[in-house]
């Protein structure tokens, strides 16, 4: 695909260097800038970096040209007027030495940050040899973010920016990939993807400390990180205990798995330790938004997820439209914030993963509850439901490929403008008649349908508060128009409450024309089981 013939000549002060200033060092960028990268169109483009104290850095794009000193740290940063969408471009670095950056697009760049189901590779995915194959997208752009733990914010990050080929895109993330491609083709610009994951952390590792610090609900989570330090000896006194006791047992005995206790500075399940190494060094950059794949780790505190998940978006809008991580950057950054700091935040519902609970409680409807108020009460957030496409016994479904689709679809709706639908039927209100409920939905796209025949998925409940599973069919509307499906149970006499796929594997069949399935809810605002856990 071409773009604009527009050839835009970028003249920065930039190497591919970390950012530690150096008395009569070169002038360096931040790492996040190579060969190959995507800027971000339309926006203005912070660009930064190192230089030696005082050094007059003069960053250049076509006719137009900025300027900065280098402050007594040895940190510069220009603001770029906004560029259109076009490429490739060459852009050429000077100052005291010379370096030239490559194949450069200007299009959108996206954000792909989470836990394990986003960083599983393409190569993992359903049909994948045949989608490696085909993934030659010369304007699809690749940047992995090499692992790495801080305990304070830090200023560089391993990787680099590659173009989308059968050779790069085995290892990337599978979610991210389909995504981006999607994008790609309908939308017909160049996309840059920004891959920043790790599997089995928690949101709280994805955040920053003031963050964490200005709740007292979050005091536990900084708990556990202050107290990391002292405890780690004991955990790994235990773990090589335990390791000393496996082998004394025979060769034939069941050895349950061991895993050895990350040390305190290379733990990444604790709090900050991945914004600080992995977000943080990426901040200003320009970016279109962000899509997340995560919440699997905080199952068992989904009451305090539905706080925590809203303050780690807010976060990360506030320091990327604040210039980066104070001690990045110059603190007069601040008052130069990018445009559109509400960038969009698209998240992936938990699908459906683990045994049901026999007394019907679900940490994992729970979380996934959180993840819907979060899209619901956030500005500029979306929501792509996969409550249908998970596997109860493996936390990672194969199917990336309908994940990533139902991502483009709300990104197509919501950040693209276009007339899609993007969502199942969800919930819109219910009304008790004797012994039956009356629900109706929105987003029902031409009508509303029982996957495979039968409506599954629905219970409902008295004012015991017991929830039984009902017997619920689709019917004609009132005058207004639209569906509605009808629920009873021969154990519930006088309903007062309606759960939809409340459990950890639910089997819910609810769709509408559009294909897409309904997102679980619950009308009732009872005690949650993971009300307690912090």
């Amino acid at each position: 695909m071409k773009f604009s013939t527009r050839l835009i000549s970028i003249t920065l002060f930039a190497s591919l260097g970390l950012l530690v200033p150096v008395a009569g060092a070169n002038v360096k960028c931040a790492s996040i800038f190579t060969d190959h990268m995507v800027l971000q169109h339309d926006v203005p483009l912070p660009v930064w970096g190192t230089a030696e104290a005082g050094e007059a850095v003069t960053v250049k794009v076509g006719q137009q040209s900025k300027s900065a000193t280098a402050d007594a740290n040895g940190k510069w940063k220009v603001m770029l007027d906004a560029l259109p969408v076009g490429g490739p471009v060459k852009v050429e670095v000077a100052g005291k030495n010379a370096i030239v950056f490559d194949d450069v697009l200007v299009g959108d760049v996206w954000i792909c940050s989470g836990q394990s189901n986003m960083g599983f590779h393409l190569k993992q995915a359903d049909n994948a040899d045949a989608e490696i194959a085909a993934a030659n997208f010369p304007n699809l752009r690749l940047f992995d973010v090499k692992h790495r733990t801080a305990d304070k914010p830090v200023d560089s990050v391993g990787g680099k920016w590659e173009p989308c080929t059968p050779k790069t895109v085995p290892m990337f993330s599978a979610v991210g990939y389909f995504f981006g491609r999607d994008i790609h083709q309908k939308i017909g610009i160049p996309i840059g993807l920004i891959h920043t994951s790790w599997g089995g952390t928690p949101a709280e590792a994805w955040t920053d400390l003031p963050t964490l610090q200005s709740d007292p609900d979050f005091a536990p989570i900084l708990g556990r990180l202050n107290n990391y330090p002292a405890q780690y000896p004991k955990d790994l006194a235990r773990y090589e205990a335990a390791v000393e006791k496996q082998k004394s047992l025979p060769a034939d005995a069941k050895k349950p798995a061991l895993r050895k206790p990350f040390p305190p500075d290379a733990n990444p399940y604790l709090a900050t330790v991945l914004y600080n190494g992995m977000v943080a060094p990426l901040q200003p950059y320009a970016i279109k938004g962000v899509i997340w794949y995560q919440g699997e780790a905080n199952t068992g505190r989904a009451a305090q997820y539905r706080k925590l998940l809203p303050a780690m978006i807010q976060d990360w809008r506030r320091t990327w439209a604040g210039g980066g991580s104070p001690s990045l950057l110059n603190a007069s950054d601040a008052k130069a914030a990018q445009p559109g700091n509400a960038f969009p935040f698209l998240i992936v519902q938990l699908a459906n993963y683990s045994a049901n609970k026999p007394d019907g409680s679900s940490p994992w409807a729970e979380l996934r509850e959180g993840q819907w108020l979060t899209a619901a009460k956030t500005p500029n957030c979306g929501i792509a439901v996969t409550i249908d496409i998970g596997n109860p016994t493996n936390v990672h479904p194969t199917n990336k490929q309908e994940v990533g689709r139902r991502l483009g679809l709300v990104a197509e709706k919501m950040v693209y403008g276009r007339d899609v639908e993007d969502s199942g039927p969800t919930f819109a209100s219910m009304a008790v008649d004797g012994n039956k409920v009356r629900v109706k939905f929105d987003h029902q796209a031409g009508g509303m349908e029982a996957r495979g025949g039968k409506l599954e998925g629905f219970t409902i409940a008295g004012e015991d508060q017991k929830f039984y599973p009902a017997e619920a069919a689709i019917e004609a509307g009132d005058a207004a128009g639209g569906q509605v499906i009808v629920l009873s149970s021969p154990d519930v006499a006088h309903p007062v409450a309606v759960r939809y796929g409340w459990a950890n594997s639910p089997s819910c069949t609810l769709y509408n024309k559009a294909n897409l399935p309904a997102p679980p809810f619950r009308t009732d605002d009872w005690p949650m089981v993971t009300a307690k856990a912090r």
